[in-house]
């Protein structure tokens, strides 16, 4: 699953998911993409999950690419812990995705193909999702 190799702080704070996606918001890489509907922290679980199913239904052909990165530790207590003694440790890694942002892009596959892919993806993540093609000028 993808993580940071390191990091110069352990510990977040949990932010706020306002506003739209400014960056990384026209697919550029390829020529489909999965753009996020609405603001969610997606886990590195999730974004495996969806990798998996683009890919094996696409029979590992084409080209895919990941656009989100999960940089932000999420950190547990143990359960039935007293309080104070510090902040827990870290329990897994989240991509923070804003509204706009296009998550996953495809190309060199057939439209219909592509569509399927990104649709059993999709039903990976825990945000609304909608299907974008290159923007031709």
């Amino acid at each position: 699953m993808l993580q940071p190799s390191r990091v110069k702080f352990r510990n977040h704070h949990r932010g706020r998911l306002k506003g739209m996606a400014n960056t990384g918001s026209s697919v550029d890489l390829g020529e489909f993409g999965l753009k996020a509907m609405e603001s969610s922290w997606i886990t590195a679980r999730q974004i495996e999950a969806a990798r998996r199913a683009m890919t094996r239904y696409a029979k590992r052909g084409g080209k895919i690419w990941i656009r989100i990165f999960p940089d932000k530790s999420v950190t547990a207590r143990a359960a039935e812990t007293r309080m104070g003694k510090g902040k827990g440790a870290v329990d897994h890694w989240v991509a923070v995705v804003k509204a706009g942002r296009i998550m996953f892009e495809m190309a060199g596959l057939p439209e219909d193909i592509a569509r399927e892919a990104m649709r059993l993806a999709a039903a990976k993540l825990p945000v609304a999702t909608k299907f974008v093609k290159k923007q031709r000028f």
